[in-house]
């Protein structure tokens, strides 16, 4: 396994492992402490343990499983990240990763919608664990937009229906900006929203980060949720 490269900054990216198997959390510990980028800095059994230990050590990147004692991963990091995103703890700003099972998409769900940054499979590959902590802590989202679109038209019910053309909530985009949005939400990448609106990728770059900054999102995941609850995109579009 490749070992990956130190943060720009020099320091290794800081994990903490939440999940109520202690075997898997030994496993996970085993890949990421072989990377020379990365260190797990804490370990919790259950929900309130977790947030009682990222009150106390500085993490980047949470690994959280859904089903827990005590209290579950989704309620956890609802608690964690508060509305909006901004940890409710002092000096702590971590993202979230759900660990889930295809069975329980429902919870993946949940835990975009409380906050979390994306969602893993319990028995992801090593190498795509360690490129999701990577692409979260740089601020990428983790789960493809594609993947998103799919749990969102499964879930669709529960988000609010509307055929409004431009909803207000995105009114402070201009209409390039809404037809970017629009495609990335439908799970397309940069280099295809590029050749389907014939521009260049890095200009397609710019207008997806402007769309998060001025709808302040933090990643495409988030944005594609929106997409979906604004009417911007429906259901099987």
């Amino acid at each position: 396994m490749a070992e990956g490269t130190m943060t720009r900054e020099g320091t290794k990216i800081r994990v903490v492992l939440v999940d109520d198997q202690e075997l898997l959390r030994t496993g996970f510990r085993m890949i990421l402490d072989a990377q020379q980028d990365m260190e797990v800095v804490g370990e919790a059994a259950d929900g309130i343990s977790a947030l009682e230990l990222l009150a106390q050590v500085d993490a980047d990147v949470v690994l959280m499983d859904v089903r827990m004692p005590a209290l579950d991963g989704v309620e956890a990091t609802r608690r964690l990240l508060g509305d909006g995103g901004a940890s409710t703890l002092p000096g702590s700003h971590p993202k979230v990763l759900i660990l889930t099972t295809f069975d329980l998409d429902e919870y993946a769900f949940a835990a975009i919608k409380a906050g979390a940054s994306g969602f893993l499979l319990k028995d992801v590959p090593p190498t795509e664990l360690l490129s999701a902590i990577r692409a979260v802590h740089s601020g990428d989202a983790v789960v493809a937009p594609s993947t998103t679109r799919r749990l969102l038209d499964r879930f669709a019910p529960m988000l609010p229906s509307t055929s409004a053309p431009a909803p207000p909530t995105l009114s402070v985009l201009t209409e390039r900006e809404r037809e970017v949005l629009g495609l990335v939400a439908q799970g397309l990448s940069n280099s295809e929203i590029a050749a389907r609106l014939v521009l260049s990728e890095a200009t397609v770059k710019t207008h997806v980060g402007r769309i998060l900054m001025k709808l302040d999102l933090r990643d495409r995941v988030q944005a594609v949720v929106l997409a979906y609850e604004t009417g911007l995109v429906r259901p099987g579009h």
